[in-house]
């Protein structure tokens, strides 16, 4: 690590005061140009700390960036990973509130449930489909804290990964019950096909993410748990979303997601 425990504080604190105010915090490796992949996860596990310490209850986790689609959107060639807490998750169908976040964009993912602990450091696709309980179609909401312009994989792990929310619902299916590599979407705003997409994106299987994940924590001495939530990445582009937008995301037999953004 490069910064020292009051600088990860400092950023922590400004990453805050723009979650509570919807402001955008300047670039942190413009500011910061020596700082760390290390520095960045240890500013989100202040943040995660933070959250945990205030009654926050965390129920898993998001891995971004897993795709060469989203690769190339964000110009990082790196995946990523941040925490969910149990007040982010919405019900299939919600209304959510679209001031509640910062530039606001709708990912299609799906979301792995585990039924046993997952740890690495040597966790492979096949480890992950034998602790999976089941998998579901998600939408994850993308909101930014740090401005977009120039970010890095640094600026991004700072940020929580740019987590926002997470809603889930339609057919949870069993992993031996579906060829994963083939789950398509279709992502409609407003009753208009915006993106579409298949898992395999996902680095080849979207089960491989979630091992890289596992491993990824082990080295930060962590592991996933039974009845975690586990985001595995986005197949399609980011979705750019206003308030009063529908949001329909259609997974044939995996069933529909939908939600309004109020």
């Amino acid at each position: 690590m490069a910064l020292d425990a009051e600088t990860i504080t400092a950023i922590a604190d400004e990453l805050a005061v723009a979650e509570r105010d919807r402001t955008m915090v300047p670039l942190l490796t413009a500011r910061h140009p020596g700082m760390t992949v290390e520095d960045a996860y240890a500013v989100q596990n202040e943040w995660r700390r933070r959250g945990i310490a205030a009654g926050r209850r965390p129920v898993g986790r998001k891995i971004g960036l897993t795709s060469k689609v989203m690769q190339v959107a964000t110009g990082i060639t790196e995946p990523d990973y941040g925490a969910i807490f149990a007040d982010a998750v919405f019900d299939n169908g919600s209304l959510i509130e679209h001031g509640r976040f910062s530039n606001v964009r709708i990912e299609v993912e799906l979301a792995f449930v585990l039924a046993e602990p997952l740890e690495g450091p040597h966790a492979t696709v096949f480890d992950v489909l034998r602790a999976t309980d089941y998998v579901i179609p998600a939408l994850e909401i993308l909101s930014s804290r740090i401005e977009l312009q120039g970010r890095t994989i640094v600026d991004t792990i700072s940020d929580n990964a740019a987590f926002g929310g997470l809603l889930y619902g339609g057919n949870p299916m069993r992993t031996g019950d579906l060829d994963l590599r083939w789950v398509s979407a279709l992502l409609y705003r407003n009753e208009t096909i915006e993106e579409s997409g298949v898992a395999a994106a996902v680095l080849n299987h979207p089960a491989t993410g979630v091992a890289w994940l596992a491993n990824k924590l082990a080295r930060h001495g962590d592991r996933l748990e039974a009845g975690e939530i586990v985001l595995a990445g986005s197949f399609t582009r980011p979705m750019w979303v206003e308030r009063g937008d529908i949001v329909l995301a259609d997974y044939g037999p995996m069933g529909t997601l939908s939600c309004r953004f109020v």
